[in-house]
């Protein structure tokens, strides 16, 4: 019997009202951290033209500091979503490239940001309401 039932007075079973694991909460949690990042979707998003290299990338995020570009792909690399390479020239070339699992990332990252565009005005319509409702 699934470990999501309980047992009831009776003998009956009941589904619980938010049947959840804690260690499946836990790395669902985890990922969402990852993935949900601000930084961590804009720099998804331009991977998935193709491979850039740091600068470039740094480029075509803009606003993103080196220290948290650099925090950001170590990040995707450790989760597996991104690949460097370094070719051994001087000064050495190092690339940044989604993986099969970053790919797959896309789909959902660009279901947001496009969701996201199309919702800018009526979330800030909300928020300007809900404020003047508390101000």
């Amino acid at each position: 019997m699934s470990d999501c039932l309980r047992e009831a007075q009776g003998g009956t079973f009941l589904l619980p009202r938010h049947p959840h694991r804690t260690e499946d909460c836990r790395a669902i949690s985890e990922i969402l951290q990852r993935v949900g990042d601000k930084w961590t979707v804009l720099v998804v998003g331009k991977l998935g033209d193709g491979p850039l290299r740091f600068n470039e990338l740094r480029s075509a995020v803009g606003g993103i500091s080196q220290k948290m570009l650099t925090t950001t792909l170590r990040g995707l690399e450790r989760d597996g979503f991104v690949t460097r390479t370094v070719f051994p020239t001087i000064p050495p070339r190092v690339d940044y490239e989604l993986t099969d699992l970053g790919r797959e990332l896309l789909v959902p990252v660009a279901a947001l940001g496009e969701w996201a565009r199309k919702n800018t005005e009526r979330v800030r319509a909300a928020r300007e309401k809900f404020d003047g409702m508390h101000a």
